[in-house]
């Protein structure tokens, strides 16, 4: 159904472009590695947007780190592992542990500028984390601050190039070798990046949904040119849905921060009732799946859209002090965090899975990497622990520049791909509308809750769609639209083949996690059944 190359092009005819470094995205995972590289390899940045926009930009909570006396590397893998129901890599999760303190002081040199306080750096607590150990940035604005600090390096040094509002249409590959990708400028011009080593950091998958946290440009892109040049996709069945979005008449679905919680907000439903007590001993900081599916069903059982969040009872000052982002956008559609509940619903939010990559960030395609939410490291399991993935990004962006210093930087040869031709069977389309008609249907049959019967439906719905458009791609709008169907194909085949429920995947019909028959994971590679893995060593919980 997805062919390898979704557009046609001559390698003769387009424009080249040589770098020893090429990297796909612009959130931290992005920017941080292109610095990392560029201190020993010419790097070619590239966005699809303006530098700042990006995923990391709208992060609110923070990043987590072992700093605190108190805590320890120990605490914090076993947290992460807890939270990855079953099916984390202990030997990911405890190099992230070890390392991201490091990176985080690296960062900081960087010029990211965390909180303090009495002259320390203020920590605050998540959901699931049994340690204050969550650095943030002017209150809730931790994304922002980390993007401005490494924009502005990145725009400095000399050894970076970057070029805006470029996307990347698929990657170039030859005897299972990455040489690089097709890009395509804003007025449609293509060309091509011969590239020594490539790195995706394009981010998540948000736009698959309606109701997502996410910003307009996480449209799966990384899963889908890298999943057509035959990269293997693992635990993509794994959607984390944040459990309080901001739910109100004409405001987007905004992000209100786990830290809110973390804080000491408390979830009630439509009567006013706390309820988080029935669900979970940990109350309003249980894992996120757990508080997601118990908001739902409150809404459920109250025939509502919505639950409150009430963080009414703290004091005035440190509800603007601690949340001065989140305050002023409520304010401005009429909410007063400090007199007003905040009404909130689950939205989609991060992505668990995503390509399978070793413990030093490269993919099942040789000199192919991946960082960040569009990778699959073994860190985050059936479900990412809180503020988990900015240090990810960090620690394995190290460590794919390491890995990268260790090859050679001789520019790739070409002279196969003189000539592809995609099938030019591309139908007068409305991408916008085919674009909502997905997203509606990934909320109705491969949301929050999901059955065989539904996950079905939705299967044949995508197919449908994806019969419009896959050949002959040519704009941005019709090449995101090719990446969401592939992703949202791969992930409602994933969530049907896993008959149990566990972490961000929840089967109304497999209720109960099963450890006997489904403690393991899918991988998806174009051409293949599916295939499952046990690779993974994980703690017993």
């Amino acid at each position: 159904m997805f062919p390898r190359y979704i557009t046609s092009f001559n390698t003769s005819e387009l424009k080249k472009i040589e770098t020893e470094v090429l990297v796909i995205g612009a959130g931290i995972a992005g920017l941080f590695t292109a610095i990392q590289a560029a201190k020993t390899r010419n790097v070619l940045l590239i966005t699809k947007k303006h530098l700042l926009e990006s995923n990391t930009r709208y992060a609110q909570g923070g990043i987590a780190a072992v700093i605190a006396e108190s805590d320890s590397p120990a605490y914090h893998l076993q947290d992460t592992l807890v939270a990855g129901a079953g099916l984390c890599s202990r030997e990911a999760v405890n190099i992230l542990v070890h390392e991201s303190p490091d990176v985080v002081q690296e960062l900081m040199q960087l010029g990211a500028q965390f909180d303090y306080e009495n002259g320390e750096l203020a920590l605050t607590r998540e959901g699931a984390h049994s340690q204050r150990r969550i650095l943030h940035a002017n209150g809730d604005a931790t994304g922002y601050e980390i993007v401005r600090a490494l924009c502005e390096r990145a725009l400095q040094h000399p050894r970076i190039k970057v070029l805006e509002e470029h996307v990347a249409i698929d990657l170039l590959t030859e005897d299972g070798e990455c040489k690089g990708a097709i890009l395509m400028s804003p007025n449609g011009e293509q060309s091509i990046v011969l590239a020594c080593s490539t790195v995706l950091c394009t981010g998540g998958a948000g736009q698959l949904y309606r109701y997502t946290t996410n910003p307009e440009i996480a449209t799966a892109d990384g899963i889908g040119i890298a999943y057509r040049a035959g990269a293997e996709i693992k635990d993509i069945e794994f959607i984390q849905f944040h459990p309080t979005a901001l739910v109100y008449p004409g405001a987007p679905r905004f992000l209100i921060s786990e830290a809110v919680r973390g804080e000491g907000a408390i979830l009630r439903n439509i009567k006013g009732e706390r309820f988080m007590n029935n669900y979970h001993e940990q109350l309003e900081l249980a894992p996120r799946d757990i508080v997601a599916r118990a908001i739902v069903s409150e809404m459920e059982n109250t025939q509502s859209t919505f639950v409150y969040l009430d963080i009414t009872h703290e004091t005035e000052e440190l509800i603007k002090h601690r949340f001065p982002t989140i305050y002023e956008y409520c304010l401005r559609y009429g909410l007063d965090m400090t007199s007003d509940w905040i009404p909130v619903a689950p939205a989609a939010h991060y992505i668990m899975g995503g390509l399978k990559t070793d413990l030093n960030g490269e993919t099942s395609i040789n000199k192919l990497y991946a960082c960040g939410e569009v990778s699959c490291t073994g860190v985050h399991g059936a479900n990412r622990l809180a503020s988990n993935s900015l240090s990810e990004a960090l620690v394995f962006g190290k460590r794919i520049v390491q890995q990268i210093n260790q090859t050679s930087s001789v520019a790739p040869n070409f002279h196969m791909f003189n000539r592809i031709e995609a099938d030019q069977r591309l139908e007068a389309l409305d991408v916008a509308g085919q674009r909502l008609r997905l997203q509606k249907l990934m909320v109705r049959y491969v949301g929050l809750k999901r059955d065989a019967k539904g996950l079905q439906k939705g299967i044949n719905e995508i197919e449908r769609i994806a019969k419009k458009i896959i050949h002959g791609i040519a704009d941005q709008e019709q090449v995101e639209l090719a990446n969401l169907i592939c992703a949202a194909h791969l992930v409602a085949q994933s969530a049907l083949i896993r008959e149990e429920s566990r972490g961000g995947h929840y089967r109304s019909d497999f209720p109960d996690r099963d450890d006997v028959n489904w403690q393991k994971h899918i991988v998806f590679r174009i051409g293949h059944d599916w295939i499952q893995e046990r690779d993974f060593d994980a703690v017993v919980e």
